[in-house]
């Protein structure tokens, strides 16, 4: 007689075996996650088109020379530094690798956040199928718990409200802390089951531990989870006794034991990003945010991330705080309170429900509003970590409609309705998720998508205003910065931005008292001191001017652009050692800004340093080729040295990216004369001439 074939010897858990058998192949256990990761990635390829959005991608990012590569002063930085309110040192360092294999390239920052969110989606698989396994027991075969355990990741994965985290390139710290949130889940159980079999649990635990710091490093999305723990340690782990009573005695005592530094690692993060949200000034005060608003917040966002769950529809980066309270409060407190009361009636019956909604409502608490901070009530990546278990629901009711099937209480034709539901279910939420991935491929896009949603939100017109007046159009910028002056008399930022863009447009006595307002409402805006300083500039107000700028500076030193500003303006005044000074402060800040250099070359070269001035230009074209200015000054030297064909040379590439700037055919036609070839020398200063005259206002 043949062998019998091989079977594992699952843990027990309450007195009762799990899963016996063994799937048939390696091959079909690798299958199942794989399809899982093939079938994410594909349905998120959409971002791959995207670009980076001026919702925040620019201060945190892209105008943030810490965050471009990992050597040794950046890697200090990212792990010591709470920048702008935000402390997230594993987010900085995918940053850090992002810039060393692609530069600046969008593309390869938005693989990073899908391939990131891939492989969550194979870790919660594994996850999925560990609890699947414990809520629903079973001696049978394990292909359907593994099957459960896909439609569960997918669920999860392919879910729109999971969009925020890969399409925009900043919320990619919430997948970060997420993978390392659901290997934390994963050591936890896994040390639970070490215990049930009388070996010892602490490895896994001291892995658990280590998850969760990595987690919070990643992002504060899981601060309460010590709590949350206490969840699974009821159902479906079963750790406890039976009788309350018995939950702080002797045998109990080790369960709360463990928990232990857990807490102290939340703590220690928890104090870091309110110290750090505090000296930010992100986080809203008893007085301009008080009791009502910040209970109806936190009972406005239990309330709509299961709706958005449901019907994930009309969803936008920007969910705006509203004035009226009343309603919302009285809406979500009900939706709340019967969801709630509902869950525990069933619990008896359905313990999985009622253990993943207290589990979501613990874990959600964070960033429920208890704490304000940001101009929004909630936000889509929030619901990364929170809804997570709520995707085995759908999972869990596949496996129990599977075993009513097999005892023959339900029909083979009402099982397969149940797959061809779910099946469509998944179908729909990828199609969504195709659909919202492209909601985020530029700025425009995605704040008129905002304000087609929720046309008074004032961020939006700000940062749509900011998108319309990169792109030259400054009538359309004003008008969207009136509008969220409109809606928000006390917004700084749309004070300053709507000055700003009026100076441009010529109205500088206008700009000049928005600006002075919005002084008046916040002394402490940088960005106001220093959109004066430009204003005043342009006007002759030098010394004002200057004055600003310092101000600016002593709110914010770290700015490269205030001393850069206040550089220039100490140039205009004759101040050129000063200038000098804060053009290398400028520097030190942000060491690839080829504006900076360009300029502090300029000054080097009239100082008579030309050594100096010529590394300075060369370093700008070495961190920007298709810089013309930095082409053409590096020519200007070289004529003065009398390197006649080196200055042609530079002369001709800053045409090729210039062709319409008169100095630069000048100067060419020049350099040409002295080589003696005249008739290309007189092209070139013909051509300068037409451009010039083109230029000249009509009489």
């Amino acid at each position: 007689m043949k062998p019998s074939s091989p079977k594992e010897t699952a843990p027990k858990w309450d007195g009762q075996t799990i899963n016996t058998d063994i799937l048939p192949t390696p091959l079909i256990r690798a299958l199942i996650p794989g399809s899982v990761a093939i079938v994410t990635f594909l349905v998120f390829v959409p971002v791959l088109q995207n670009g980076f959005v001026n919702w925040d991608d620019g201060a945190f990012l892209v105008n943030n020379p810490n965050a471009r590569g990992l050597d040794w002063q950046r890697l200090r930085w990212m792990f010591t530094t709470c920048y702008l309110g935000s402390c997230m040192p594993l987010n900085y360092v995918t940053y850090g690798l992002d810039y060393i294999l692609w530069g600046m390239n969008p593309w390869g920052y938005h693989l990073s956040s899908l391939l990131i969110h891939s492989v969550n989606a194979v870790v919660f698989y594994f996850l999925s199928l560990r609890l699947l396994r414990l809520a629903v027991p079973s001696s049978s075969a394990q292909l359907p718990y593994r099957l459960a355990a896909a439609v569960a990741a997918l669920l999860f994965s392919l879910h729109p409200l999971r969009v925020e985290a890969v399409a925009w390139v900043l919320g990619r710290e919430i997948a970060i802390a997420g993978f390392f949130f659901f290997l934390t889940l994963i050591c936890y159980l896994k040390a639970a089951e070490k215990e049930s079999i009388g070996q010892s649990r602490w490895s896994w635990m001291s892995a658990a531990w280590i998850f969760y710091a990595l987690s919070l490093l990643g992002k504060e999305a899981a601060l309460t989870l010590p709590f949350a723990l206490f969840v699974l340690d009821v159902y479906p782990l079963k750790r406890f006794p039976g009788v309350w009573k018995e939950w702080l005695g002797t045998k109990a005592r080790r369960i709360w034991w463990e928990k232990i530094p857990f807490l102290l690692i939340a703590l220690a993060a928890a104090i870091k990003a309110v110290l750090a949200k505090g000296q930010s000034g992100t986080i809203y005060s008893w007085e301009n945010y008080g009791l009502l608003p910040r209970l109806a917040q936190v009972l406005y966002g239990l309330a709509f991330y299961p709706w958005k769950t449901l019907a994930p529809i009309e969803l936008s980066p920007l969910y705006p705080i509203a004035g009226r309270w009343s309603s919302s409060l009285l809406t979500a407190g009900v939706s709340v309170l019967s969801l709630t009361v509902g869950l525990f009636i069933l619990s008896r019956r359905w313990p999985s429900g009622l253990a993943a909604w207290v589990f979501y409502v613990i874990l959600l608490l964070p960033v429920s509003g208890i704490v304000p901070f940001g101009p929004y009530v909630a936000a889509d990546r929030f619901s990364y970590v929170p809804c997570a278990l709520w995707a085995m629901l759908p999972g869990a009711g596949l496996l129990w409609a599977w075993k009513l099937k097999m005892s023959g209480n339900i029909s083979a034709a009402t099982f397969a309705c149940a797959e061809f539901l779910t099946v469509g279910i998944v179908i729909v939420l990828g199609a969504l998720t195709w659909h919202q991935s492209q909601i985020w491929k530029d700025s425009e896009r995605l704040w008129r998508h905002a304000l087609s949603i929720e046309e008074g939100s004032s961020p939006a017109h700000n940062n749509l205003g900011l998108v319309l007046a990169d792109r030259g159009a400054l009538r359309e910028a004003v008008n969207e910065f009136r509008r969220v002056l409109q809606i928000d008399p006390l917004s700084v930022d749309g004070r300053t931005n709507l000055a700003n863009f009026l100076a441009q447009m010529g109205s500088r006595e206008e700009a000049v008292t928005y600006l002075r307002q919005a002084l008046q409402i916040d002394p402490m805006s940088a960005n106001a001191h220093n959109t004066l300083g430009n204003i005043l500039v342009d006007s002759g107000g030098l010394e004002e001017a200057l004055q600003e700028f310092r101000k600016a500076i002593d709110i914010n030193p770290d700015a490269a652009i205030f001393h850069y500003n206040l550089a220039r303006t100490l140039a205009k005044k004759g101040d050129v050692q000063g200038a000098i000074s804060q053009y290398h402060r400028a520097l030190e800040i942000d060491p690839e800004d080829y504006d900076i250099r360009n300029n502090l070359g300029l000054l080097l070269f009239s100082q008579g340093r030309v050594n100096e001035a010529m590394e300075q230009f060369r370093e700008a074209i070495r961190l920007n080729p298709k810089y013309a200015k930095a082409y053409f000054n590096l020519g200007k030297i070289y004529i003065e040295q009398g390197r006649l064909d080196e200055a042609a040379e530079n002369f001709e590439k800053a045409l090729k990216l210039e062709p319409e700037v008169a100095e630069i055919h000048e100067n060419l036609g020049r350099v040409l004369a002295l080589q003696g070839k005249k008739d290309q020398a007189a092209a070139h200063l013909a051509e300068a001439l037409r451009i010039l005259k083109s230029q000249r206002p009509a009489s």
